[in-house]
């Protein structure tokens, strides 16, 4: 194996291995016009393989730029969103006239979240677009200030039309967030990689349950000063989120061959080090066979659905959280603790689903294995009554066990990331994705009736239809990819030299998964 000093080629045509030094990386190499000029000057024309203990170093490298920067920024997203659930129970509703006669939360409250991702759903495409075109820890950066100075914003509010427009102005400025990590990790990860890392962004979803449930504790305690409770909450959340961004501006690199915090031979070792994932790196020429090649594909719509199935029941039991916990007997502060509990539940989720991928490299079946629970908690919340304290614990760890199927979301979106190949049909799968996400998350809040409530018996029928749905896509799903691969094992097998490339010398050509044979699918 290489080290640092000396890599490894792989020739084609044997198993072979010719030393040569690590500077070969940094010549001149002779590729076909359609790899992007800046990949090209960093990206050799054959392979270099990189040793193990080469790679892991890389690895912290950039996980210490990249991936610590995703974390936090996923992180801050989570608990922006987690402020109006957190808002719901600190007089938010009541001092902006979104209550009932009789006290309950009205259907307003709802549309607080559903604006949101009406505006996610109109801009995500060209958000998609935007970013694979311009340097995108700069591009994120600005999103992030600029959601940050919307969420200080929520505390000059004073009634429901003034929280509408920007609860939707926050929901354009975060559209870029989650786009922007599938492409960084597709960018600067190894297929094996990606799976840990998108969910190492994706539980701090959890986290901001942990940590959101505390500080909203914490705020609940203001009882007099020029501002209510819940808006110390958001402006102080804002002004955190504006300093951050400035902080991911100075930080983050925008690709591996912008990154001026690496040597030149660590950028080369970098590009070469993600060469087997052949999903590519970087290319800004929009192609257009490529675009109506992603609106043909099956596993794209396979993971929009997958996305929209799990969003639907995610905002609702989001945004409906702490209302939903009290509802079972819970005092206010007896719930801001208990949705802790919850974060924990998520992580410990998520966790698990990575770790059983990583033991049996069975994405789907995984995904389908955290869907039980799901269906058990959801029957249950339906079924046992909420009279005696045993039965108001009991219902809560139905709640708890009804967001197993976050295991689903994650890893179909790190799926994306492994799966498709071709920066322009990248950006149709990440936006169609976001766009079914978006619609997932719009619908979500309103099956949760006022009507209907505190029990909200006909969301939870909803999302019982939502993980039937679920089951039935993941099934289809690993059919077809299983049988992509097996197509491809047997033109390999019968000669064909495109399905198996070993030297993977095309793998910079911007080319499709469907273009390049040698491509196979995890699933």
């Amino acid at each position: 194996m290489a080290t640092a000093d000396n890599t490894k080629e792989i020739v084609a045509g044997g198993l072979h291995e010719v030393e040569r030094p690590s500077a070969e990386l940094s010549k001149p190499a002779h590729h076909s016009e359609r790899v992007d000029k800046e990949l090209a000057a960093y990206a050799s024309d054959v392979r270099i393989e990189i040793s193990e203990e080469r790679n892991n170093e890389l690895r912290r490298k950039i996980d210490r730029r990249v991936l610590v920067v995703m974390i936090l920024t996923y992180f801050l997203q989570a608990i922006d969103k987690g402020t109006l659930s957190f808002a719901s129970i600190m007089g938010i509703t009541k001092d902006t006239g979104m209550l009932n006669a009789d006290g309950t939360v009205s259907q307003k409250y709802s549309w607080l979240t559903t604006c949101i991702y009406i505006a996610i759903l109109v801009v995500e495409y060209p958000q998609n677009y935007i970013i694979v075109r311009v340097p995108i820890a700069k591009y994120l950066s600005f999103s992030i200030i600029a959601w940050g100075t919307t969420l200080a914003c929520h505390a000059a509010c004073k009634d429901f039309t003034g929280l509408v427009v920007v609860r939707t102005l926050l929901g354009i400025f975060e559209s870029a967030c989650q786009p922007a990590f599938v492409i960084l990790s597709a960018m600067w990860y190894r297929r094996e990689e990606q799976t840990a890392r998108v969910t190492y962004w994706y539980m701090m979803n959890g986290a901001q349950q942990i940590v959101g449930g505390l500080l909203a504790y914490c705020f609940s305690l203001i009882k007099s000063g020029p501002l209510k409770s819940w808006q110390w909450l958001f402006l102080s959340y804002g002004i955190i989120s504006i300093i951050f961004g400035f902080f991911v501006l100075w930080w983050m690199p925008d690709s591996p061959m912008r990154a001026h915090c690496f040597t030149e031979q660590e950028k080369h070792e970098m590009v070469e080090r993600v060469r087997d994932n052949q999903t590519g790196i970087q290319n800004r020429k929009f192609k257009k066979e490529q675009f109506i090649e992603g609106l043909k594909d099956p596993q794209i719509w396979g993971y929009a659905l997958i996305s929209m199935c799990t969003a639907l029941p995610t905002s609702g039991l989001g945004a409906f959280a702490n209302i939903i916990i009290k509802s079972f007997g819970f005092t206010t502060l007896q719930t801001q603790l208990l949705a802790m509990v919850l974060g924990f539940y998520i992580i410990i989720v998520l966790l698990s689903s990575v770790w059983l991928v990583k033991k049996t490299s069975q994405n789907l079946f995984v995904m389908l294995g955290f869907c039980v629970p799901s269906f058990v908690g959801t029957i249950l919340l339906m079924t046992l009554p909420n009279n005696t304290y045993a039965q108001h614990i009991g219902l809560l760890i139905c709640y708890y066990l009804t967001l197993s199927f976050w295991s689903a979301g994650t890893l179909a979106l790190s799926m994306i990331s492994r799966n498709v190949a071709g920066q322009t049909k990248k950006t149709v799968a990440v936006a169609v994705n976001f766009i079914f996400w978006a619609a997932g998350n719009s619908i979500g809040p309103q099956v949760f009736l006022a009507t209907d409530g505190p029990r909200y018996f006909i969301a939870f029928a909803t999302h019982l239809g939502c993980y039937s749905l679920l089951v039935l896509i993941i099934l289809g799903l690993r059919w077809y990819l299983r049988h992509q691969n097996k197509k491809r094992d047997e033109m390999a097998a019968e000669g064909v030299a495109q399905a198996r490339d070993t030297e993977l010398i095309r793998a910079w050509e911007d080319l499709t998964d469907k273009e390049n044979l040698s491509f196979r699918y995890v699933y």
